[in-house]
């Protein structure tokens, strides 16, 4: 984080204990420089970032002055989902989110793609051009089944940062995060077994048992920590549950980071009831904290644990590249890869391997925390001035993704419906259940720019539950 950003953030927090108070004059740059010992310039952007976030207002030849703000919205209670398992639903309004991708016009805040219009990115697409031209016959020709060697080496370097120590020869390359899950979940699991999940929980991983015919057990969810360790473990004791699902750091779709003591305890409950842990790590590296966080993966010693992830959301979903680090299932994640998907496209995973080994991934990542934790704090603010009052709002703790629990009138299945007449994507609360819960609560990817057009965009959909909630 730069000396900028820390002073924006250091404001900030200030702003919000009420240290200043609406209204009153803050410090002058001058002022700031000399107390913080760091230049004029530096104190400027500090402001502009305040600016930007709607907590301060210039006045010339005044200073600046703390804005006139709402109330921060509460963040939404433990999630209460019916505790016993069911049949996965929501297959249509998936599709319909799917589809929207076709329309170049749309404004999909209800997608899960990355900002990909960064610099930092450039040298990514140098070195696919350059493997395209030198390396012809290579990158057109079949792949080992467990992926590039040069690119496992290099995410066993990654891996370090979360905690775990694994070599090359135990990770499998495979077509995004995705694939991983999927052949995670063959290797563990048959139909008619059950799994249990978050609630609320990525839509993607719920369509996948709906797939294979598992049928899922949503277990309450605390919006800062988590699942709920207790409920799981009284759900192990009523049902015979294989496996279950988490996304412990930068949850999607709550955003929180598990506190590491209840990483430990859910891995200690299912070394004792004997089941498999399959951790989704897609969003770890965008923790907006630096060190990133630990995986439940780093903690296992019986390889219990499969720790599936990609390069989808930290550099571009296009490529395709993901990975899974099996454990004691090894040899048939191997056989489900052959069955299920075979082999992988050699010249992205040589792209990667690349642009990691040299140290772009790492500035390129660092670069993407810090936009996406500014986009956030815009993203809030512009929610909490369009949307109605009496909502709850998350506060994610990294990634690029944004839960909003509505008024319990409002029907957000309805209102998407109506907003992409708009050109306007959003993705109802209920994709994110097995059941069709969440109903009255929505997903916004505040990895859009927050330029001009995205504002308004937000700005009709807030107009959108305004008139929802009158009908």
């Amino acid at each position: 984080m730069t000396r900028y950003q820390h002073l924006a953030n250091l404001l900030a927090e200030r702003i919000e204990q009420g240290l200043y108070r609406s209204g009153e004059r803050l410090p002058s740059v001058r002022t700031l420089s000399q107390e913080h010992g760091v230049s004029i310039s530096t104190i400027q952007q500090a402001y502009q970032i305040l600016e930007n976030l709607q907590l301060i207002t210039p006045q010339p030849r005044s200073g600046y002055f703390v804005s006139q703000r709402k109330a921060q919205p509460p963040v939404p209670a433990m999630t209460r989902p019916v505790q016993r398992p069911v049949d996965v639903t929501q297959w249509d309004e998936v599709m319909m989110l799917l589809d929207a991708r076709a329309d170049k016009e749309m404004i999909s805040f209800g997608g899960g793609s990355p900002d990909l219009t960064q610099p930092s990115l450039k040298p990514l697409w140098r070195e696919m051009s350059r493997i395209a031209q030198h390396n012809p016959c290579e990158m057109l020709s079949y792949d080992g089944l467990d992926g590039r060697l040069e690119l496992r080496e290099q995410i066993a370097r990654l891996m370090l940062d979360g905690g775990s120590t694994v070599s090359a020869q135990e990770i499998v390359i495979t077509n995004g995060c995705h694939g991983a899950l999927s052949i995670a979940l063959l290797s563990i699991c048959k139909p008619g077994d059950i799994v249990a999940v978050e609630s609320p929980s990525f839509h993607g991983t719920m369509q996948m048992l709906r797939g294979f015919n598992i049928k899922a057990i949503e277990i309450p969810t605390d919006p800062e920590t988590g699942i709920s360790i207790e409920a799981l473990e009284l759900a192990l004791e009523q049902w015979p549950i294989k496996a279950v699902i988490l996304v412990p750091n930068c949850n999607n779709p709550l955003g929180f980071i598990m506190p590491e003591a209840r990483k430990r305890q859910v891995l200690a409950l299912a070394q004792r009831h004997d089941i498999v842990i399959v951790e989704d790590d897609i969003y770890g590296e965008l923790a907006a904290d630096y060190p990133r966080p630990r995986t439940i993966h780093s903690f296992d010693i019986d390889g219990r644990v499969l720790l599936c992830s990609s390069f989808t959301k930290t550099v571009a979903p296009g490529l395709r590249v993901g990975w899974i680090v099996p454990g004691r299932y090894y040899d048939r994640v191997m056989h489900m890869k052959y069955a299920a998907g075979g082999f992988n496209v050699p010249a992205t995973q040589m792209a990667v391997a690349a642009f990691v080994r040299d140290g772009h991934y790492h500035r390129h990542v660092r670069r993407m925390r810090q936009i996406y934790q500014q986009n956030m704090e815009t993203y809030t603010c512009w929610v909490r001035q369009y949307f109605p009052c009496h909502i709850c709002v998350t506060r994610p703790k990294g990634s690029f993704l944004l839960w909003v629990e509505l008024p319990e009138e409002v029907d957000m299945v309805c209102v998407s419906k109506q907003l992409c007449e708009l050109k306007i994507q959003a993705a109802a609360g209920s994709l994110f259940s097995a059941s069709g819960k969440y109903r009255n609560c929505l997903r916004i990817n505040v990895a859009l720019p927050p330029n001009e057009k995205n504002r308004e965009a937000l700005k009709k959909m807030g107009e959108a539950i305004h008139i929802a909630m009158e009908e």
